[in-house]
């Protein structure tokens, strides 16, 4: 893959990536099936993992600084189906945070020397930036590592939880938190490709915009390459 100039995080690209057109739809993969995701076949798809291959790992650089070990939780609430099935679990960060700034993301950061294991530090994330108590949680596996273009090398934990939490947000970091049906992220009819060219290199990523009370939440970048992996996960 061919690498942006090394640049301080001041420098990164400044737009808004609901401008830049779609290239195409995936509606030609199928989704998941229904049955798939239920949380007996979330626990068996990890305990018995299939051949694939992750189809985003990492994204070109935009800086020179060294990697950093991070970690994500990729929350799986599991609301019944009369109450619409499962969901993920999606934190909007604050529009003043020094690396993806006011992105939707999962919560998650780095990888504390204190923290044992990159479960460990997804859970610890987890409960300091929206309060989701660890008791709630289980881990059932993990997704390849996927390295930003912030120099994140970012282990996704995927875990169930059972609802009934209360979230308390971190207003520093989280300036929302909600949740977005597993059912909806898991059909590729709603993966949108886009491509961007800066300083003579093209960027390429996924959106996944989902609309709810509230407006449009705009996944990109990062999450919505880790949900795509997850996608191919399920549906190999």
């Amino acid at each position: 893959m061919s690498q942006l100039p090394l640049t301080p995080l001041s420098k990164l690209p400044n737009f808004d990536p609901r401008q830049v057109p779609v290239l195409g739809h995936d509606a030609h993969l199928p989704a998941v099936a229904a049955a798939h995701l239920l949380p007996d076949a979330l626990r068996q798809r990890f305990q018995s993992p299939p051949v694939w291959q992750p189809e985003v790992r990492s994204e070109p650089r935009f800086t020179d600084r060294a990697p950093r070990q991070a970690a994500v939780l990729i929350p799986i609430v599991l609301h019944s189906l009369a109450q619409g099935g499962p969901t993920i679990l999606l934190t909007q960060r604050t529009a003043h945070m020094s690396s993806h700034a006011g992105q939707i993301a999962f919560p998650g950061g780095k990888v504390d020397a204190s923290d044992a294991d990159a479960s460990a530090a997804a859970l610890r994330e987890a409960w300091e930036e929206v309060g989701l108590p660890p008791e709630y949680v289980q881990v059932i596996g993990q997704l390849p590592a996927y390295v930003t273009g912030t120099a994140f090398i970012v282990t996704p934990v995927v875990a169930l939880v059972q609802p009934g939490f209360t979230l308390v947000h971190q207003p520093e970091e989280v300036a929302d938190a909600f949740e977005v049906p597993l059912a909806f992220l898991m059909d590729p009819a709603h993966h949108r490709r886009h491509a961007f060219a800066w300083e003579g290199v093209q960027r390429e990523w996924f959106s996944m915009p989902y609309t709810d009370a509230q407006g449009e939440r705009f996944i990109w970048g990062a999450t919505a390459g880790m949900l795509r992996n997850f996608y191919r996960f399920l549906s190999a």
